[in-house]
């Protein structure tokens, strides 16, 4: 049996090895490494694959999120709303354009952002929402867009766990992730569900005027070379990790039916058990699942991803510390306390291994070690 690991990006690889490898030799044997054929093709077959009018290919997620603000305008002191249970970068991008990070609750099911808690956390000097499709499930976007027209605000999507997800309106139309506001941004680290061999990122948007923004800002604020009419940055994707994306986007509908595979074995298994919760699903949404994230109750969360280790089974913990308590983001607006489902969440939640290559040997191995935890 293979090893049990938290993403198996080895045996993914050799299972497309020469398909891979084709694709990079050619990149190399055609030196055309920056802003190269390879790049235009991906971003064209991506905008056909979310039905979005333009991708823009960019260096990392951060840097997606970084640049959709530049291109909205958004100035020092402006107020952007996100979640205070997600990744640091949803967060550290708002701070660092001098921009107002405004952190507010997650729903205890889904741990998506709350709408309630945004519409109490609009002000004047709010410009911006910025809700995380997270773990593989949609954020509730419909009231969020309604909120959005209503006080005149952008709506930046934060679709880096959930690429390829889909999102069903009152009326019955599905949506991709991140094809719904203004904008949507997404990486392709790694370990992501559409994931290259190196750091990577895109932005997507149906606006003509935004797109060209957008490419401007990420090529040093130039449309034509020299004549720079943005401040810009560099941020690019770079053509091998193109390349091998356009080659994984082929099977990212396949991937996540292998990812629903799994979690359908872990439901099974853990769906009746007292102490643990299963991940909700969404009824407006379909789950891709980056991760599959259990709720722990009335035992010890950390003593079971040790007790797992102990038997070679890796675990992680997405996210032990709230955003509004972590030191860089804290401030006299938040407390302990304010938030009390993300900080509950950050001390029961655990994530188990979910990739494409789990196969039943591993999974029975990962939830017999998981129920023996319970029983010992």
């Amino acid at each position: 049996m293979n090893e049990i690991r938290m993403v198996d990006l080895s045996t993914q690889y050799k299972k497309m090895k020469s398909e891979i490898d084709s694709a990079i030799h050619n990149v190399l044997d055609s030196t055309a490494f920056i802003k190269g054929p390879e790049v235009k093709k991906f971003e064209e077959e991506l905008a056909t694959y979310l039905n979005v009018k333009h991708v823009i290919g960019c260096a990392n997620g951060t840097d997606a999120l970084q640049i959709a603000m530049m291109a909205l305008n958004l100035k020092p002191g402006d107020e952007v709303i996100t979640a205070s249970f997600t990744y640091v970068a949803t967060a550290e991008a708002i701070a660092l354009l001098k921009l107002t990070p405004v952190l507010v609750d997650v729903y205890p099911n889904t741990f998506t952002i709350d709408v309630e808690a945004v519409e109490k956390a609009i002000t004047p000097k709010t410009k911006a929402i910025v809700p995380v499709h997270l773990f593989g499930q949609a954020a509730d976007m419909e009231p969020l867009m309604n909120l959005a027209k209503k006080h005149n605000l952008f709506i930046i999507e934060d679709v880096a766990q959930a690429i390829g997800c889909d999102y069903t309106f009152s009326n019955g139309k599905k949506v991709k992730t991140g094809t719904i506001g203004d904008i949507g941004c997404t990486s392709f680290f790694p370990s992501k569900n559409l994931g290259c061999y190196g750091d990577g990122g895109a932005l997507f948007t149906n606006d003509d005027t935004l797109a060209e923004k957008i490419k401007m800002i990420a090529n040093h604020g130039q449309s034509v070379q020299y004549y720079h009419d943005e401040i810009g940055v560099n941020s690019r994707l770079d053509s091998i990790q193109a390349a091998i994306l356009r080659i994984k986007l082929k099977q990212l509908d396949a991937y996540a039916e292998a990812r629903n595979h799994a979690a359908a074995y872990y439901d099974s298994a853990f769906v009746k058990h007292l102490n643990i919760t299963i991940p909700a699903r969404f009824s407006k949404s379909n789950h891709v699942f980056h991760q599959y994230t259990l709720k722990i109750e009335g035992a010890s969360r950390d003593e079971l991803r040790n007790y797992l280790q102990s038997k070679n089974i890796p675990a992680m913990i997405y996210y032990p510390v709230p955003l509004h308590m972590q030191k860089a983001y804290s401030n006299n607006r938040y407390k302990p306390g304010d938030f009390p489902v993300t900080e509950q969440l950050c001390k029961s939640v655990i994530s188990l291994p979910m990739h494409t290559e789990l196969n039943e040997e591993q999974l029975n191995i990962i939830t017999q070690s998981v129920l023996s935890f319970f029983n010992k």
